[in-house]
């Protein structure tokens, strides 16, 4: 694969029944089913779907639920044991995500999770979560950070980002990251679809994704933060076997390793709007 293919092999959990994009259960299996056939294929994930809608998600899917991977969105307090009946049944259950970072929660729901189910514990960034970290480290679950909203006010700091990137490379603890990552790269953007929506900039993909390389490999954290931030595309280079910004530089090699042991996906409401957006940008 191509470097831009290895970053974005798998990257997108889909999350269309989600804000902004709020679809039915209907609609979000639909266009499940239809990029996991599309020429883009390769760069879908999992489907992002509530705990109590999975009865729903078998009637709806029916003879196509072997397509689907799941991620499951549950509570602190959720039923483990009709969890484990799920998964069970046939239904790939592949992660599941709780917002939690509590130490001592987090040891016991991973005590009582599937052992073939990941779990994602979603941690702040402004505040001190290395407390939180450890414990998901030492129970060999992983971490999820929220990047956006459909406020402003959601969106964190180039700085935060930062300091939670380093504090996760430095545990060596994978994460996946979730929310106002539609776009390759940092830029104004609506925060909704609705025709009045307030704006704002958002982080990038490409961005958080290269940052992340960055800090993984030993790179400074300064080095970072401009990576992080920058808006020009004219400062990129995709390549056939490297993505380059500026004067720093990631191989295919390098962004397969990144993928496959520290940055393990993107939570979005939209697939075809970052997909549109690298065309545009003639990156794919």
């Amino acid at each position: 694969m191509s470097a831009i293919e290895t970053l974005l092999a798998g990257l997108f959990d889909y999350a269309g029944l989600y804000p902004p994009a709020s679809l039915s259960l209907h609609a979000a299996v639909d266009n499940y089913f239809k990029y996991g056939h599309s020429e883009q294929a390769s760069a879908v994930g999992r489907l992002i779907i509530n705990y109590d809608h999975l009865d729903k998600l078998r009637s709806v899917a029916g003879d196509s639920l072997g397509d689907f991977a799941v991620s499951v969105i549950a509570a602190e307090d959720a039923d483990w044991d009709a969890l484990a009946r799920q998964v069970g049944s046939g239904l790939r259950i592949e992660s599941l995500e709780i917002k939690c970072n509590q130490p001592s929660i987090i040891e016991r729901i991973t005590q009582r999770v599937p052992k073939d189910v990941m779990t994602y514990f979603e941690v702040p960034i402004q505040a001190e979560s290395l407390p939180a970290l450890e414990a998901i480290r030492a129970a060999g679950a992983r971490a999820k950070i929220r990047m956006g909203g459909v406020v402003p006010e959601g969106i964190p700091s180039i700085p935060d980002v930062i300091k939670m990137l380093k504090a996760l490379a430095d545990l060596r603890l994978p994460f996946k990251a979730t929310a106002g990552l539609h776009h390759p790269l940092r830029s104004l953007q609506p925060l909704t679809y609705e025709p009045q929506s307030p704006t704002s900039v958002m982080h990038g993909f490409v961005n958080l994704v290269c940052a992340a390389a960055l800090i993984y490999f030993g790179g400074d954290t300064d080095d970072a933060q401009c990576v992080l931030g920058e808006e020009d595309s004219a400062a990129w280079q995709v390549k056939g076997d490297s993505i380059r910004w500026r004067d720093l530089s990631w191989t295919t090699e390098q962004l397969a390793t990144m993928r496959r042991e520290f940055f393990m996906s993107i939570g979005s409401c939209s697939f075809e709007e970052p997909i549109r957006d690298l065309e545009r940008l003639g990156w794919l």
